[in-house]
């Protein structure tokens, strides 16, 4: 059951940032820059997953 857990903590982890970073990449391709609220948010996504997974493997 942890092992499971830990996987699961893990790989929504690396979706979370995954999701950050498509955010951003939306956003400057959209044409928005870097203060647009898609570059903010998805930067923030991105850090948030890989502080987590940091977190996880720790």
């Amino acid at each position: 059951m942890n092992r499971a857990y830990s996987a699961g903590t893990q790989l929504m982890s690396v979706v979370i940032a995954c999701l950050g970073v498509a955010m951003v990449v939306m956003a400057l391709a959209r044409g928005g820059g870097p203060t647009a609220l898609g570059v903010v948010l998805g930067v923030l996504f991105a850090c948030l997953g890989a502080a987590r997974l940091y977190m996880a493997r720790r």
